[in-house]
């Protein structure tokens, strides 16, 4: 007789198979068979190569543009249905194309809701992912979703160098919160940047809210893409006294001109986390890995336990 509750089996997507190897190893199961199969016209096609009926399986994938990366993860959430397993979880550890969570103006889509819709239509029926851009994304979903924080794994970092006149600082006023509550886990003060944009990625005009003189700096975001407001931070905090300043910035997207970018600011350090795929080797870029964070989380999830301890803010 099947055993009431069979362990589960892991999947991964193609762009995030170094994590995914990561999460499996720490979780304790090897990765499940999984093929690609590609038409000379672009299309492809993902096959189970094993049973998953009646089983819970977790896929592995992050979102990030091009499309090619959700599109993968819908279909491989798709056959999972139709192979009959039991639960689905998708693993999302960056949730791409959250910034648009809203309409901020007329005649634009709301693209995280629509994503949402097609993850839960595909088949998914539990959803973990780590630092959304908007905590209410949250609510897209009408099934589970267990929204991990990047804090459990950077805190214990930031501790560790044992910086004296510690301040956190938010790149803009919509990173506030996660500003404040990075500041409430570490006893230090926080300060904000107000910053205008001309259009997406290029910022006009930045100020800073606060006293930041003789103290270490550390900015906190929840994604750097092209660098552009965290060298300009940056450079605004060493301008405004400043000892030194550092970055920590869950997903390490990295496009265009980043990394010269980085190179150039006053910056002394960048600390991401490996849930984008991909980032470059550079002096000034410190990764963590979030892989035990997962496979923490998903073998509670597994065993229907408590993930409360997996929180800090």
């Amino acid at each position: 007789m099947a055993p009431v509750n069979p362990e589960a089996k892991i999947f991964n997507c193609t762009n995030s198979i170094d994590l995914s190897k990561k999460i499996s190893n720490s979780y304790g199961v090897g990765l499940g068979n999984v093929i690609i199969s590609k038409f000379s016209d672009g299309e492809f096609q993902p096959s189970y190569e094993e049973s998953i009926r009646g089983t819970r399986i977790f896929i592995i994938g992050s979102t990030n543009p091009g499309s090619e990366n959700l599109m993968e993860l819908l279909l491989m959430l798709d056959a999972a249905k139709r192979a009959s397993a039991r639960h689905i979880t998708a693993v999302i550890p960056y949730f791409g194309w959250a910034r648009q969570d809203r309409k901020d103006k007329p005649r634009v889509p709301i693209a995280a809701k629509m994503i949402a819709k097609m993850i839960e239509s595909a088949g998914a029926t539990r959803l973990i992912t780590m630092d959304l851009h908007a905590d209410q994304i949250q609510g897209f979903f009408q099934i589970p979703v267990d929204h991990l924080y990047a804090s459990t794994i950077f805190v214990p970092y930031v501790l560790s160098l044992k910086l004296d006149n510690l301040c956190i600082a938010s790149p803009d006023m919509g990173g506030s919160k996660r500003a404040y509550a990075y500041a409430k886990n570490l006893g230090c003060d926080v300060v904000v940047c107000y910053k205008q944009r001309t259009s997406a990625n290029v910022i006009s005009h930045m100020e800073l809210i606060g006293d930041v003189q003789g103290k270490n700096v550390i900015l906190v975001d929840d994604m750097v893409d092209t660098a552009g407001t965290l060298s300009k931070a940056a450079d605004l905090l060493i301008d405004k006294g400043a000892i030194s300043v550092r970055a920590i910035c869950t997903h390490a997207i990295l496009s265009g001109n980043a990394y010269e970018k980085i190179e150039k600011s006053k910056l002394e350090e960048l600390i991401v986390t490996d849930s984008v795929p991909n980032i470059d080797k550079h002096s000034k870029i410190k990764v963590l890995s979030c892989a035990d964070l997962f496979a923490d989380v998903m073998h509670k999830v597994q065993n229907n336990k408590s993930i409360s301890s997996n929180f800090i803010m």
